[in-house]
């Protein structure tokens, strides 16, 4: 039931804003045109953030500093008995969203929904954000180059997101 409800919202959302433009009258195709044509501007305006993004997470990425973290906190994720599967996920969540995801698909995978792992690693997916991308995408985007203490004030957040997720989750499960 549930996947027909799903195949079924596109193409009524295409057919309420067809019928809502022939009921009011409106050129549904030149408005569908102008609004491509704003995408693209924006788009255009996007793009280097975008690009200084993906070639600044390639190089983080690519350079070993990750594995460097995963192997100075490792001992001590398992000295508070926390599950080291977690560690990936809190580490690329401010970094990048998609990244932190695919972890998380993982991770449920593997350990289950269920699991002390995949609930610590929900908790911390829904309590944290994706600090750098939203500096470089939004900020850029809008032209501002000092950024002042949003990066701080950011991580600081995602940290105590990702305590919190940690805490709570040996609390209650």
């Amino acid at each position: 039931m549930f996947k027909i409800i799903c195949d079924l919202i596109l193409p009524s959302l295409v057919l309420f804003v067809t019928s809502y433009g022939l009921i009011h009258k409106k050129n549904i195709y030149d408005d569908f045109v102008t609004g491509a044509k704003q995408s693209f501007d924006m788009i255009l305006s996007i793009f280097p953030s975008m690009l200084a993004m993906i070639f600044g997470i390639n190089i983080l990425l690519e350079s070993g500093f990750i594995d460097f973290i995963f192997k100075s906190l490792g001992s001590f994720f398992t000295y508070i008995k926390v599950p080291i599967d977690v560690l990936p996920m809190a580490i690329m969540r401010p970094i990048s969203g998609s990244s932190s995801l695919a972890i998380l698909n993982n991770i449920l995978k593997h350990a289950g929904p269920d699991s002390l792992t995949g609930k610590m690693a929900s908790i911390i997916q829904g309590s944290t954000d994706t600090t750098f991308y939203v500096l470089t995408l939004y900020f850029g985007s809008v032209g501002i180059k000092k950024i002042r203490y949003a990066l701080k004030v950011g991580l600081i957040a995602d940290f105590i997101g990702i305590v919190s997720a940690i805490i709570l989750s040996k609390i209650f499960f």
